[in-house]
């Protein structure tokens, strides 16, 4: 921190409080007449003492509902139609720096802050370009930006302070509030509403002797302990990331992603501490919708974003800001829905025919990034389950594909660093569109490279199923389990213990998880079912845990409404056609095994479609009580 700046903050603040009274007489002598009216009743903004902002008593805490959340519409941002309108009526704000005038208190009142769209500023050469910082902002408010936050590492204190000024007469044009980002002095002289500090800057109590009961004060916080606390100190917002690295933050320590957000807003939910919180890093049109719904507990959801280069970065911040905004609003597109099946295996079992038939009549296109291996394989499963593969590593190709309406397969047999970057970009072109994605984590605890291709394509985007053996689960779940022999996975859990890790896995990333072995653990987070259907055959030849993948992605396409329902049901048609291939008498091993596999599989999908259900009766679906 500036501690010579912020002593001479303290020293600012001890003059204007002896001249306090003659510096208001003064201003309002100033004033236009019709600002003197309003500053007349300026006491109805006024916050409320600071004695009336401390934290309650764990005791007194009480969950608040997410709509009592929300903002009040008194301070909304103008929408983009009455900006236009006003624009023709007022003259544009003058950016230059007006002469210092001391800290004034802030004419919002601090509960009342919108922080749904919350802005904060980027300086640098590779993000503003030769554009005025000022003018974006503007833009971006008009927008729907909500409250702006000024960041500027680099800057001297004198710059600061100006360029402060200047952005500050653009944020109360649209009675937006403006936050500094960790300079309490530059605050202090600009007059601003507050100040947005972090864990290694000025202390939040000393910040707020500074400032005053009225400024708005945030705090960074990447653990349940550090947002406990700021709470109890008086923040009156939190900043919870960083979710993901981005040129600005590399810090591996402080990116939590959004099971490290989700668990601090359960927290503070199920304790009852009721303050606001964004979410920060790495936020964008591509992930934002998919951020918020992971990140949303049952206690407790974000009550807004912080975006940085998806709006400063943006050649149109007006229009990036209003497509951020809807996306929050609007909420999760296409995400896994599993609310309508119960707890009945026999439901499940009953639905299956007719999502066979979904794919038999759309063909849903299943786009394949897999390992050479399956290739083949999988392109022929995808024929023989109705669906129309596509098999294209090539990332740069799924911005198009996407829009076909088909999903996605990231088989990770593969690793390379071209080869993740292009799964990346797939993954983000998926997300856009809200179409399904399927993701193996082949040999996932084998090395320590793919161990960190997990956590990559984990934090990168949104996946609807993840499908793996328990070794990859496992790894899945927690990058500290054991090594895996390659792809092979050793059991050392029985079934109770996998039945709760796909539940708390598929809790955590809300979506649903399969664990394959002799027996399958299929969950949403809510509900657990095994299928004990297969063939040992299966296990024999390569490849067929990765076309599974294939077969999946083929029913999610085509049943997106409930993908819970459309993974057991392709692991339905897939593992009674195997059942039905081994009994075969022209199946003599493993060799013979896969064309007569993938005629089971394309027999089954006709018998289906004419309504012969003779194959179903093999069906051995439970539902699973996990302790």
């Amino acid at each position: 921190m500036h501690s010579g700046m912020a002593i001479a903050g303290i020293a600012i603040a001890g003059i204007q409080a002896t001249r306090h009274h003659q510096q208001q007489h003064q201003q309002h002598a100033q004033l236009p007449q019709h600002q003197q009216s309003q500053s007349q009743s300026q006491s109805q903004f006024q916050p409320q003492s600071q004695s009336q902002f401390q934290p309650q008593s764990q005791s007194q805490f009480q969950p608040q509902s997410q709509s009592q959340f929300q903002p009040q519409s008194q301070f909304q941002p103008q929408s983009q139609s009455q900006s236009q309108s006003q624009s023709h009526s007022q003259s544009p704000p003058d950016y230059s720096p007006k002469p210092f005038v001391g800290h004034h208190p802030c004419p919002m009142s601090k509960k009342n802050v919108d922080f749904t769209l919350y802005l904060v500023t980027d300086s640098t050469p590779a993000i503003l370009g030769d554009r005025n910082l000022c003018h974006v902002v503007e833009e971006a408010i008009k927008g729907g930006v909500t409250c702006v936050q000024l960041r500027d590492k680099t800057a001297d204190t004198g710059h600061l302070i100006s360029l402060a000024r200047a952005l500050h007469k653009v944020t109360q044009h649209y009675r937006v509030p403006l936050l500094i980002n960790d300079r309490v002095d530059v605050a202090l002289a600009v007059g601003c509403e507050g100040v947005h500090i972090g864990q290694d800057d000025m202390e939040l109590s000393l910040a707020r002797r500074i400032l005053g009961p009225d400024a708005i004060i945030g705090v960074t916080v990447s653990t349940v302990e550090q947002a406990i606390h700021a709470a109890e100190c008086g923040a009156d917002y939190l900043g919870i990331g960083t979710v993901y690295a981005t040129p600005t933050k590399t810090n591996t320590k402080s990116i939590i992603g959004t099971a490290g957000v989700r668990d601090i807003l359960a927290h503070l939910g199920k304790t009852g501490v009721k303050i606001p919180a964004v979410c920060i890093g790495g936020l964008n049109e591509s992930n934002l919708q998919r951020v918020v719904f992971q990140c949303h507990s049952p206690w407790k959801g974000l009550d807004g974003v912080a975006v940085v280069s998806a709006v400063m970065g943006s050649q149109n911040p007006e229009s990036a800001a209003d497509r951020l905004l809807r996306f929050f609003h609007q909420g999760a597109v296409n995400f896994v829905d599993c609310s309508r099946i119960g707890t009945n295996a026999a439901g499940i079992v009953n639905l299956t025919p007719a999502i066979i038939k979904a794919v038999h009549d759309t063909k849903p296109l299943s786009h394949n990034m897999t390992n050479l291996v399956v290739q083949n394989f999988a392109a022929n499963v995808a024929l023989a389950v109705g669906a129309s593969p596509i098999m294209s590593n090539n990332g740069e190709e799924a911005v198009d594909i996407s829009k076909l309406g088909g999903s996605l397969v990231i088989n990770m047999g593969t690793v390379t660093p071209d080869g993740l970057e292009n799964n990346l970009k797939a993954l983000r072109a998926y997300n856009m569109v809200g179409q399904p994605v399927v993701f193996d984590p082949v040999g996932a605890g084998a090395t320590a490279v793919r161990r960190a291709a997990v956590k990559t394509i984990m934090a990168a985007g949104y996946l609807d199923v993840i499908k793996g053996n328990e070794g990859e689960i496992k790894t899945v779940f927690s990058d500290n389990g054991p090594q895996q022999r390659g792809v092979d996975s050793c059991s050392t859990l029985d079934d109770g213990q996998k039945a709760r890790l796909v539940q708390k896995l598929a809790q955590r990333e809300r979506n649903v998880v399969v664990m394959t072995g002799k027996t399958d653990f299929i969950s949403d987070g809510r509900r657990v079912f095994s299928i004990s259907n297969g063939h040992p055959y299966l296990g024999l030849v390569t490849g067929t845990g990765c076309v599974l993948g294939t077969a999946i992605s083929a029913a999610v396409a085509a049943h997106s409404g409930d993908k819970m329902e459309a993974t057991m049901a392709a692991m339905l048609h897939f593992e009674i056609a195997a059942e039905v291939a081994a009994a075969r008498p022209d199946v003599h091993g493993p060799g013979t095994f896969v064309p007569a596999f993938i005629d089971e599989l394309h027999n089954i999908r006709l018998a289906t479609s004419k309504n012969d259900l003779a194959w179903l009766r093999r069906a051995k679906a439970k539902y699973v009580v996990v302790d």
